[in-house]
């Protein structure tokens, strides 16, 4: 994959103008996962429709109500996907404006339930709490004043991700950013839904997406096409590395992150396990449980012979 853009820095708080129409405000949680933090999109002017609120933080909650000129009111709050970077500060903003939070489901709409028979952990960051006034099914347009904003479900990074299209750009949530990949960890994220969620944008024309996280993204077909190659490569990687033999993830993820700094791997694991669930579902890898529960024995996984 080439190398990501990372030029993005913009001041928490302060609302910046980004296209006719369309207002940005970062908020203040920058981390490894979250980049400088979270972007908050204003759509429209008088009657504002606000895409992903962001953290539970008075400070974001505040600088949203400051973005708003003595004429606008908010009229509608829309959520790309239930992780706590993106949808808890949601209900303190419906409970103070009125207005009502829309997305596709609650934390766990969309899930695909994954074909394994152990627990596989995952639920990070989840805003397990998170429910919409109203859900939005895959099509649904949703009136605006800067025009009307129809609901793409696109699965992949989380089951109830929706992307929101918008006079040929797309808000396109965490399923696409411009400095990073998606994080896939199952049974909240799905590779294969990922795939099949790239490809639905591939078959589009939008002209530039603006993303959960970081810059906008000038080249969206470009960037849609490097993605799903980073995945088929790391496939790759995985396939490699099973035909030496059979390993476990936390062996898989030393020997395919290896550039990646310690702090991640656990973040990389969860990449790799959305990869063996999806090669084990294609039939590719088959995965032998310890005769006992302890983590000291974790699952191993082997690569099926071609025939």
């Amino acid at each position: 994959m080439t190398a990501p853009s990372t030029h993005f820095d913009p001041v928490p708080g302060l609302a910046e103008q980004i296209a006719p129409g369309l207002r940005r405000v970062l908020a203040p949680n920058p981390s490894p996962m979250t980049f400088r933090g979270t972007n908050t999109y204003l759509l429209g002017s008088g009657a504002v429709t606000v895409i992903d609120p962001g953290p539970q933080d008075d400070r974001h909650l505040a600088a949203i109500h400051a973005a708003l000129g003595p004429d606008e009111r908010i009229v509608q709050i829309l959520v790309t996907h239930a992780h706590s970077d993106h949808a808890p500060l949601a209900r303190p903003l419906a409970a103070q404006t009125g207005a009502p939070v829309l997305a596709y489901g609650d934390a766990r709409a969309g899930r695909r339930a994954q074909p394994v028979d152990t627990d596989i952990g995952g639920g990070e960051g989840v805003d397990s709490d998170f429910t919409p006034d109203q859900t939005l099914a895959d099509g649904a347009v949703i009136d605006t004043s800067a025009g009307p904003v129809m609901a793409l479900w696109t699965p992949g990074h989380f089951g109830n991700h929706l992307s929101f299209a918008w006079r040929g750009a797309l808000f396109s949530g965490d399923l696409v950013m411009g400095w990073a990949s998606s994080l896939i960890s199952p049974p909240d994220g799905d590779l294969g839904d990922y795939m099949r969620s790239l490809a639905r944008l591939a078959a589009r024309a939008d002209q530039v997406y603006y993303p959960g996280h970081g810059a906008p993204v000038t080249d969206p077909a470009a960037r849609v096409a490097d993605l799903a190659h980073h995945r088929r490569a790391r496939e790759a990687e995985i396939v490699a590395a099973l035909s030496q033999g059979p390993a476990d993830i936390a062996a898989l993820t030393r020997s395919i992150y290896h550039d990646t700094p310690a702090a991640l791997h656990r973040a990389a694991a969860r990449n790799v396990l959305a990869h063996l669930i999806d090669l084990t579902s294609r039939g590719l890898v088959s995965k032998e449980n310890p005769a006992t529960s302890s983590p000291d024995q974790p699952p191993i996984y082997h690569l099926h012979p071609t025939p």
